[in-house]
């Protein structure tokens, strides 16, 4: 079963500048994410998906692969699932897992049991999630709770809030559903991945670099583990 990493990253980022370029520790975020890759060792490729040719020299510098997508798919009008589409027509695989840079505290071994995980199921897409065992609503509406009985937290059923951290699909579904017309992005058999609050962290802005920033030494240490 073929494998391809995809790691996606575009230059012109609106709320946190080039932050695939930002660094923790002195390593950008886009290196660490293809060095998590590599070491996790269980993709039979890796690619830097991205319109701007900055991120092509680091992926050789890296010993990975480049994808340089149209310069419009880079823009912040594009959705993942065009150029997931685009990446796809061009290379053929069995299960693309798009891998984020911008997930700095999902760790190999997050990457590993997602993969296996994916693997060894059926589904034909499968998302990372944070399960959040507190009292949810919507538009003013319980969803895992209600008002008439007050419930303790731990016996709640868990929210999945989706995170992107990492994402699985098998190409020929994602593929024909573009065919058809329909949604990709959760054609056919859709599975939820739970992974840990940290792993789950995604930076957008500023406060959220500073966060991953001031507990990355924490992880490196193990201390969540």
């Amino acid at each position: 079963m073929n494998s391809i990493a995809m790691i996606p990253a575009r230059m012109g980022s609106q709320r946190l500048a080039k932050k695939n370029m930002r660094e923790i520790e002195g390593i950008p975020l886009i290196v660490r994410a293809i060095r998590k890759c590599k070491q996790a060792g269980v993709f039979d490729e890796i690619w830097v998906n991205s319109e701007h040719p900055a991120f092509g020299d680091i992926a050789v510098a890296e010993g990975v692969r480049f994808h340089q997508r149209p310069e419009n798919l880079g823009n912040n009008q594009a959705t993942s699932e065009q150029y997931i589409t685009e990446f796809l027509k061009k290379h053929i695989c069995d299960i693309i897992y798009q891998v984020h840079s911008i997930a700095p505290l999902l760790t190999v071994e997050d990457i590993c049991r997602f993969v296996s995980h994916m693997q060894t199921s059926n589904f034909d897409c499968l998302l990372s999630v944070e399960e959040i065992q507190i009292e949810c609503a919507f538009r003013g509406q319980p969803v895992n709770f209600i008002f008439s009985e007050k419930t303790n937290s731990q016996n709640l059923e868990p929210v999945q809030r989706v995170c992107w951290s990492i994402t699985g699909w098998r190409a020929s579904t994602f593929l024909s559903a573009v065919r058809a017309g329909e949604c990709a992005t959760y054609a056919g058999k859709v599975g939820f991945y739970p992974i840990s609050r940290l792993a789950a962290h995604v930076i957008k802005t500023e406060a959220d670099l500073l966060f991953a920033e001031a507990l990355f030494p924490l992880l490196e240490r193990g201390a969540f583990r």
